[in-house]
């Protein structure tokens, strides 16, 4: 049987590709997205038109595009990995000179019914690349060192474009993310041992060169560190993000103060309360069932992606699919972790809760890649 011959007789198509479809990621991201514009709506004082209404809006463009996207078989989006990757840097150099500032980073592109930040872009065009790479590579020479240099290479730059807007959080997410996808691929863990060795230095690098002319951070990252590891030196100031948010976690106890009653984001003490911290809003009108109930549906989420993946006999389809897994957990895990000070304050949002164009556009393209490898997978060998 010739390969297309197989790949008709085993893939669905017509109508039976909406049948193939993942259901269970697509509930939950209903599920999880319903409970962002709940509590967009609470945090605008209920005010439907701020920001639960556009939000909404956004979401019916991201599901028309992640079902376009699905239905698209993957080998499609195979071939178009390089141009992706490449479109993704072009728009992080073009931020440079034409780059909309916000919150005092250079990082959106104004294309006028949206701005589009392009770092956002390139978290899923990085998973496509490195996924075309490893497919297109034997799997005999993924750790011989001159192979490896190629998706370092890959991933140092975008990674360095967005370090420079500057933007510390989503460059780490970066190198987090692409070396998750190599090591998922193959590469040997002994690399990673020595880039662990090497971060641990560069770490003790960053607080030598605090002050000095060959600085590493800026000012303001190194305040987040600073502030990361004493808030109560500057509640007030550096420290009264972090500080006002575990008030509003720790004020919500178990069962919460109920819908719209949270005194920290109703009497505006939470800052940034619809985007990188509406999980203390969440926590304190729902209280820890409300938190413990969206952890388990964000850890759902990562099990399906997981148990796809897994499954799927195609290479490149099987690192996609854990590559977008990868993306998503490094979203709610960072800015979880963040807004109950486990890790310093970086302005990653709450994964399709969070208030934001970009960011939820950019992952619902990406589950719909993750839902096209899913959907034309093989169903049954040849004989």
């Amino acid at each position: 049987m010739s390969y297309l011959e197989y790949n008709i007789k085993t893939v669905p198509f017509g109508f039976r590709k909406i049948l193939a479809l993942n259901w269970p990621i697509l509930f939950l991201i209903f599920t999880i997205s319903g409970i962002g514009f709940v509590m967009l709506y609470s945090v605008s004082g209920g005010n439907l038109d701020r920001w639960a209404r556009p939000q909404m809006e956004r979401f019916f463009v991201g599901m028309i595009c992640l079902f376009i996207v699905a239905m698209v078989p993957i080998w499609f989006w195979r071939n178009m990995s390089f141009l992706a990757y490449a479109l993704a840097v072009f728009l992080l150099i073009a931020v440079e000179f034409t780059g909309a500032t916000g919150m005092g980073a250079q990082r959106w592109i104004d294309l006028g019914v949206i701005r589009l930040q392009p770092s956002e872009l390139m978290k899923i065009a990085l998973v496509m690349i490195l996924a075309a790479y490893y497919d297109w590579l034997p799997i005999d020479r993924t750790s011989r060192p001159l192979w490896i240099l190629p998706p370092v290479a890959l991933i140092l730059l975008p990674a360095a474009l967005v370090l420079r807007q500057p933007d510390l959080g989503t460059s780490l997410l970066l190198l987090t993310g692409g070396g998750a996808i190599m090591f998922l691929a193959g590469v040997h863990w002994g690399y990673f041992a020595s880039i662990l060795g090497s971060s641990a230095a560069l770490v003790i690098a960053v607080f030598q060169s605090h002050g000095t002319s060959w600085q590493i951070l800026k000012n303001y990252q190194y305040a987040r560190i600073d502030t990361f590891l004493d808030p109560s030196r500057d509640p007030l100031g550096a420290g009264y993000h972090i500080t006002q948010a575990k008030i509003a976690l720790g004020s919500g106890g178990l069962a919460g103060r109920g819908f719209m009653q949270g005194t920290q984001s109703r009497l505006n003490f939470l800052p940034e309360k619809h985007t990188d911290f509406i999980f203390t809003t969440l926590s304190e009108e729902f209280g820890l069932v409300g938190s413990v109930s969206l952890l388990v549906l964000y850890s759902l989420v990562l099990l399906f992606c997981i148990l796809s993946g897994l499954s799927n006999k195609d290479r490149f389809a099987s690192l996609v699919t854990l590559g977008v897994g990868v993306t998503f957990f490094l979203f709610f895990s960072v800015n979880m972790a963040m807004v109950m000070g486990l890790a310093p304050v970086v302005g990653v949002p709450l994964p399709l809760v969070s208030y934001g164009g970009s960011a939820m556009l950019v992952l619902l393209l990406g589950f719909g890649l993750m839902q096209s490898a899913h959907v034309h997978r093989p169903l049954m060998k040849s004989r």
